[in-house]
């Protein structure tokens, strides 16, 4: 049985993304980035990502019913992401949403964007939904999750008290003057620096945060203390600063997630979000779930970063649970908290 065919449309910030799922099968994947519109800026500009997003979510998706063979009439379902993110993009692919859904006859599924990023993962495999710990790491959340069922119960551990790791990534990044997007950048140039050069603190790990603040993340103090290094260090190697700043980011993104999982008693973990595409957390996730003997889940990069692929996992996932549907009059979040999993 190939299950429920659904319809994704992603526009909470830079990317115009449609994806089709059959069930937990992808069908296609189409993804239209406005992120050299934005560089120049060295950051994303809502207005011209709206605009983007006007200009590109039509060729969006006929390359998408396209690459998956099918029509609009076939499909059973539309899901969007209702929030969070910036309110002008978001409110270009709801008003898409709701016109097919409204036109089609097929119910629409107002999704969370934090918790498609970790329905994606089923994608991947055909095991149950299973409780497990989730860490989200993207360009403006750092969350650690405890997932009792994606489609109906999450539950917020920690997040990030200040920036969060891919905002960290991006302004380490425009200091070396690496470019943007920063986290691609860094993990490139890393590559070829020392991660042992310079002992970069790690945030809220001392013994008094372990109690106070387990699963909470700050990076501010991590980013002031690269700036001042590269002020006072004329002669520094480039990439072994950044080396040395994505292994600080890494291994506390890392010990955290860790210890929700032993403290919960949960086995297994789920690295999602565009951060979870590095290379160095990747690696270093797999040699640490190992030894803890924590199964670990981290979608492919492809779909890690923005897509629609993963809004169209969850609004199958809704329907596979016999979750109800949004009605087609709903509000775009630009805050809408994680644990609102749909409206």
């Amino acid at each position: 049985m190939r299950g429920p065919l659904v319809l994704g449309i992603e526009t909470s910030c830079d990317e115009t993304a449609i994806g089709i799922v059959a069930g937990r099968t992808l069908l296609a994947n189409v993804i239209a980035s406005s992120v050299d519109e934005h560089a120049r800026f060295g950051g994303v500009v809502p207005e011209i990502a709206s605009r983007a997003h006007l200009e590109a979510i039509q060729p969006a998706l006929a390359q998408a019913l396209k690459d998956a063979g099918v029509t609009l009439r076939d499909i059973d379902a539309v899901a969007v992401t209702a929030g969070p993110g910036l309110i002008g993009a978001l409110l270009v692919g709801t008003s898409t949403a709701a016109g097919l859904a409204l036109g089609l006859g097929r119910p629409i599924y107002a999704v969370n964007h934090l918790a498609a990023h970790i329905s994606v993962d089923y994608l991947t495999h055909s095991n149950a939904i299973e409780p497990t710990i989730a860490l989200l790491v993207s360009g403006g959340h750092s969350s650690l999750l405890k997932i009792d069922d994606i489609t109906h119960s999450i539950t917020k551990l920690g997040a990030t008290m200040d920036d969060a790791a891919g905002e960290a990534f991006d302004k380490i990044a425009r200091i070396l003057d690496l470019g943007f997007p920063g986290g691609p950048a860094i993990d490139r140039i890393a590559r070829e620096g020392n991660p042992s050069a310079i002992d970069f603190p790690r945030g809220l790990t001392t013994s008094g945060d372990w109690k106070t603040r387990p699963y909470d993340f700050s990076f501010s103090g991590l980013k002031t203390a690269v700036a001042r290094y590269l002020e006072n260090t004329p002669t520094y190697a480039k990439a072994d600063v950044a080396a040395s700043f994505q292994e600080a980011v890494v291994d506390v993104l890392l010990q955290k997630a860790l210890a929700a999982c032993k403290d919960s008693g949960i086995d297994r973990l789920v690295i999602a979000g565009g951060v979870a595409a590095n290379s160095r957390l990747r690696a270093l996730a797999e040699q640490r779930c190992a030894r803890a003997k924590i199964a670990l889940a981290i979608p492919e990069p492809a779909l890690c970063t923005d897509n629609g692929a993963m809004v169209a996992s969850l609004g199958a996932l809704m329907v596979l649970s016999g979750r109800p549907a949004s009605p087609l009059a709903f509000d775009a979040s630009s805050s809408m908290p994680v644990e609102a999993i749909s409206l």
